[in-house]
């Protein structure tokens, strides 16, 4: 198993920036790839960002492009995304995910429990 602990997630500003974090510990060898996820309320879960593990490949959705940054600290086992000027649209719960394929958001198969980011107008 591999278990995930999200953090950083609060209330900021329209315009404003945050950076999540996530912890995995845990049978990580299994982990080739790690991501980001986030759900508003009333959508679906929709994929943000993933990185490739051993490398540090990245892939984004195309509502990340220009604004987020994902990557990753080995020596700590973290993931972070560095969100910039965000948008009340941005508001969501933030999840991080662990799996085999980074830009295959079904191969994700590890959760974290989340973290509430909400971007005030």
């Amino acid at each position: 198993q591999v278990q995930l602990v999200e953090s950083g997630g609060r209330l900021v500003q329209a315009g404003g920036s945050l950076r999540l974090s996530c912890a995995a510990s845990g049978r990580t060898f299994r982990t080739y790839a790690m991501g980001w996820f986030r759900q508003a309320p009333g959508k679906e879960r929709e994929f943000v960002a993933g990185i490739r593990w051993s490398d540090g490949w990245t892939y984004l959705a195309d509502s990340a492009k220009g604004r987020f940054t994902i990557s990753r600290d080995k020596a700590k086992n973290t993931v972070y995304l560095q969100m910039n000027s965000l948008k009340p649209e941005d508001t969501a719960v933030y999840y991080c995910a662990a799996g085999t394929v980074v830009a295959d958001p079904t191969q994700y198969t590890y959760w974290g429990l989340g973290t509430q980011v909400t971007v005030a107008s």
